[in-house]
């Protein structure tokens, strides 16, 4: 008994410990608090509870859910389990688990303002998510943006026609009606009435949505891509993006002046004429004597992606990149991010390399920033667009037949090819399991073997794995980003794989390094420069995103 009581207390102190240390931003430290405390008194459904926010913190969403379930499971009344599990459900764009369990926090918190706040706007979230599912053309009968929009075609804007307000209009004016008959009529009339008015009201909805978004359907859309005469940013002459005009673009971008539409669209539909034609797996070359930089997640963080080349120099033949996917999407530059990149890419084809990260997707950019940014920034128009750009992109890269570069990470089985990842067919949204997959979303882990995700997507795999698939391909080292690290970077597996992180200070609170790998051929062996976080505008991360999503965070 007197055992069990030092266990206990001591549990609780170092749960106050972990507290500490997750108030500081170190959610590893709290992670590994937590564990320690749970070990002593694993009945406590608190410390499980927080240590899903901590894992929730590091983007560990697949751990999360399994803490919080343990907590309910523990305490069936605890209402923070719900919460902390909800949440993480939610960041996985899971919207009708989160309701559930929010729908929970309500039951067992009736007053509680904040509680019944979240739920709301849950509720709102998987309606939408139902009437766009409800109103979403199939892939097979979508046209491609891209082949419908002509950057050489300067004109006025698309005919200014009144129907969509009209159609509004009505569908207002039948609901009102619908609520009017429900006070005179009789009730089952009203019903009646009431549910095929809010049925005509959706058509004429949907028919509006169809009609604002003509340009995934129309084969001659007609943009308004005029340059104003008072317009003072970078300016492009003909097709080739020069040195002078990426120059200007990013300094303007650094001042926070936005570049014109006519001018966004040139860069992204002629990156997207580049990255079309690539393999799904790269062969570089890099010549001896010279060098090759691999940079790794830069999420919208455009004043440290400056500060890179500031530190490294530009791209250039002399002095090649590959940014290796994760562009877009928490930090909230992520539209200047991009742009700067692609436009790197087609002054210099062979100067930039661009790799696909898991943030590079739909269901990513809907929740954490990028396609609320897009919205604000540029256009509805160019939110589609991106998104079949991304889906152009390489998902793998290999440096002189010795270094294999992912996002994310390696397979669940073994015997995997070289040959096997370039069949990959990528020109679609990343799926829920296959190769694809895993090599955006898998993790390194210090156990042998394979093991769940820690994220609920792909799968961790040890250093055992990664020394079968380096054998089997004939390689030396496996480099990856996807992961937050204090020092910018980690070695791992017994030297045979790098991460990579090239967000300094992470959502502006993680208060790590960033880092890039400057390889020297022929010996291609690895030398990490690690750097600081630069100051930026008083634009939080996040600034675009899903609002609801904002409220937990």
């Amino acid at each position: 008994m007197e055992q069990a009581n030092s266990d206990v207390s001591r549990a609780e102190e170092l749960k106050v410990q972990a507290n500490e240390a997750f108030k500081a931003h170190k959610f590893h430290q709290a992670v590994d608090l937590y564990t320690q405390a749970i070990e002593l008194n694993g009945g406590n459904a608190v410390y499980w509870a927080n240590r899903a926010f901590a894992h929730s913190k590091l983007e560990e969403y697949g751990s999360a859910i399994l803490d919080a379930t343990k907590s309910i499971e523990i305490d069936p009344k605890y209402s923070k389990g719900y919460y902390r599990r909800g949440a993480a459900y939610l960041a996985m764009g899971k919207f009708k688990e989160a309701l559930k369990d929010l729908q929970q926090v309500k039951k067992l918190c009736p007053n509680d303002p904040d509680a019944a706040k979240k739920l709301k706007e849950c509720e709102k979230a998987v309606m939408k998510q139902k009437f766009e599912e409800a109103i979403s053309v199939p892939d097979s009968q979508k046209r491609s943006v891209a082949e419908t929009v002509d950057y050489h075609t300067i004109g006025p804007g698309p005919d200014s026609s009144n129907s969509p307000p009209k159609i509004m209009a009505v569908a207002v004016a039948v609901v009102l009606l619908a609520v009017l008959m429900v006070y005179v009529g009789s009730t089952k009339a009203a019903i009646m009435v009431t549910a095929s008015s809010m049925a005509m009201a959706m058509m004429f909805l949907g028919i509006w949505w169809l009609r604002s978004n003509e340009h995934v359907f129309s084969k001659n859309q007609s943009l308004d891509l005029e340059v104003e005469s008072e317009y003072d940013g970078a300016r492009l002459e003909g097709d080739v993006v020069t040195l002078e005009f990426v120059k200007k673009m990013m300094e303007d971008f650094r001042n926070q002046k936005s570049l014109h539409r006519r001018y966004a669209l040139q860069i992204v539909l002629q990156a997207r004429e580049l990255l079309r034609p690539l393999p799904s797996l790269v062969d570089i070359r890099v010549p001896d004597g010279k060098h090759f930089n691999v940079c790794g997640d830069v999420h919208g963080q455009y004043y440290d992606l400056l500060n890179i080349f500031e530190l490294n120099g530009l791209p250039s033949d002399d002095n090649p990149y590959l940014f290796n996917g994760d562009f877009v999407d928490r930090g909230s530059f992520s539209v200047e991010v991009i742009l700067t990149l692609f436009a790197l890419k087609c002054m210099s084809p062979t100067a930039l390399y661009l790799a696909r990260g898991n943030h590079e997707s739909k269901s990513m950019n809907k929740i954490y920033g990028f396609e609320g940014e897009v919205r604000s920034k540029l256009s509805e128009m160019f939110v589609e667009l991106f998104a079949e750009v991304f889906c152009c992109l390489p998902l793998a890269h290999v440096l002189n037949n010795k270094v294999f570069i992912v996002h994310g990470g390696l397979f669940s089985v073994d015997g995997v090819k070289l040959s096997d990842i370039k069949a990959i067919d990528r020109f679609r949204e990343p799926p829920e399991e296959g190769l694809m997959c895993e090599v955006l979303w898998s993790d390194p882990q210090p156990q042998l073997g394979r093991g769940p995700s820690k994220r609920g997507v792909g799968l961790s795999f040890g250093a055992d794995v990664t020394k079968r698939f380096l054998e089997e391909n004939n390689l030396e080292l496996v480099v990856r980003s996807h992961e937050v690290k204090d020092e910018g970077y980690e070695v791992e597996h017994d030297g045979k794989l790098i991460t990579v992180f090239s967000a300094p200070n992470y959502c502006d609170q993680m208060n790590n390094k960033g880092a890039f790998i400057r390889f020297e051929a022929p010996s291609m062996k690895p030398n990490i420069v690690t750097f600081s976080a630069v100051p930026h505008p008083d634009v939080k991360p996040m600034a675009y995103a899903n609002n609801f999503f904002r409220m937990f965070n």
